[in-house]
């Protein structure tokens, strides 16, 4: 069965990697973090997050960003930003093929050069123009759940 991963790239707000890892425990999806973290794991921020949770999430780190796509060659992804043009009801995600969702870090979000050559795969989530951005844990946590709504919430009660 496929599965979801969660990918945030050099988090910064504890809060948010903590909130993540409880959606990603609640969820089965595979969390992802790539460095450098704008905090330590052990930060009591993300614990108190993610307190009851952390332990029960499947984690893995990267090194940095050029890292994690080398090792996730070949694999389905999908970029989100504000920046980008579609929509991300347009993410596909085929049976049998993990796909993995991939987010910036809050103050600025993913590098324009990663964004720019994955213009196809790159998705927004539609809100008022005059809002800058959506809070990451929220923007992730509805991502997630649609994408599982879509597929029959497969394991979950």
């Amino acid at each position: 069965m496929s599965r979801l991963h969660v990918v945030l790239v050099e988090p910064e707000i504890p809060q948010n990697t903590g909130n993540i890892a409880r959606t990603c425990a609640a969820t089965g999806a595979r969390l992802h973090l790539v460095k450098p973290l704008g905090f330590f794991v052990r930060d009591r921020h993300l614990r108190r997050a993610g307190i009851d949770y952390w332990d029960d999430a499947d984690v893995t780190y990267h090194d940095d960003l050029a890292a994690f796509l080398a090792e996730c060659r070949g694999e389905r992804l999908a970029f989100f930003s504000r920046k980008a043009v579609g929509t991300y009801d347009r993410v596909e995600w085929p049976e049998s093929v993990d796909l993995f969702l991939v987010f910036g870090k809050e103050s600025a979000g993913l590098p324009d050069d990663l964004l720019e050559a994955n213009r196809e795969r790159s998705f927004r989530l539609p809100m008022m123009a005059d809002v800058r951005s959506l809070n990451l844990a929220s923007a992730a946590t509805a991502v997630v759940y649609d994408l599982l709504r879509r597929k029959g919430f497969p394991g979950l009660g």
